[in-house]
């Protein structure tokens, strides 16, 4: 499995960003029983994992109402749109795959397959 994230870049603050994760590698028709992640990381602090899309959507209280995963089984995509963004959201941003779900959405130990990560940069 192999996950390549793209559409970062720098915004001001209030903007906005659609992070794409293109995924491949897959057995016919596995993807839709892959369960996805998003994390963040800043430089020095460890990788937070901030929404997830499996059987259920969960968001960290941080993002929710601002962000929104998404994910086209179609295209083998996964999609995380990014609102009202703040400097604070400032980060590497990668996206995880994990074979049938996690039991811990959040936890990056759970996620067998990353992507590189794409940066996102939000200016005050």
């Amino acid at each position: 499995v192999q996950l390549v994230e793209s559409g970062g870049g720098s915004v001001q603050a209030g903007g906005s960003l659609r992070l794409s994760c293109s995924a491949s590698g897959f057995s016919v028709g596995a993807f839709p029983v892959y369960a996805f992640g998003w994390f963040r990381q800043v430089p020095g602090n460890e990788r937070e994992g901030i929404t997830y899309i499996g059987t259920s959507t969960y968001y960290v209280d941080s993002v929710k109402g601002r962000f929104t995963i998404s994910r086209d089984n179609a295209k083998n995509m996964v999609y995380l749109q990014l609102n009202t963004l703040k400097p604070e959201d400032t980060a590497i941003y990668y996206c995880a795959a994990e074979y049938l779900g996690v039991w811990g959405p959040f936890l990056a130990s759970e996620y067998d397959h990353w992507g590189q990560g794409t940066q996102v940069t939000v200016s005050s």
